[in-house]
C-alpha cells in the first residue's frame, strides 16, 4: 500500500470514529431529555445498567425486569415491551414503537426533543 492510500484509510477511519461519537452523544442527549421529561434524573442516561432500570421505570414496567434483560432472546421481547410502554406513556402509538425498535437513532431524539409529554401510567382501577 502506498503512502497516499494509507493516509486516506487513516482519514476515513478517523471520520468513522467522529461519526460514531456524534451518534453516541446524540443518543445520550435524547435519553437524558426523555428521563428529564419523565421526572427522573437525566444523568441516569450515562450510567450503564442503571439507565435500563430507569427506562423500565419510565415505561411503567417493574424493576425486576432488569434481570430479564440479561437473558438472551428474552431480552429482545422485554425490550420491545419496554419500548411499547415508553411510547404509550409519551402518548404515541404502535407505529412509534416500531420506529423505536427499528430506527432508534431517529425516534429517541424525536421523543426527547419533540413536543411529546410524559403521561405516567395509571394504576389499574379496583
Amino acid at each position: 500500500m502506498n503512502e497516499t492510500a494509507a493516509n486516506g484509510a487513516a482519514a476515513g477511519g478517523g471520520l468513522v470514529v467522529v461519526i460514531q461519537v456524534a451518534i453516541i452523544v446524540l443518543m445520550i442527549a435524547a435519553m437524558w431529555r426523555i428521563f428529564s421529561k419523565a421526572g427522573e434524573p437525566g444523568w441516569a442516561a450515562i450510567i450503564p445498567i442503571y439507565n435500563a432500570y430507569v427506562l423500565l421505570k419510565v415505561a411503567g414496567k417493574p424493576g425486576w425486569w432488569l434481570i430479564l434483560l440479561f437473558i438472551p432472546i428474552v431480552n429482545l421481547v422485554i425490550m420491545i415491551m419496554t419500548l411499547a410502554g415508553l411510547s404509550t406513556n409519551f402518548g404515541k402509538g404502535v407505529g412509534f414503537t416500531v420506529g423505536l425498535v427499528l430506527l432508534p437513532i431517529i425516534f429517541y431524539p424525536i421523543l426527547g426533543f419533540g413536543k411529546a409529554e410524559y403521561q405516567p401510567p395509571q394504576p389499574p382501577a379496583l
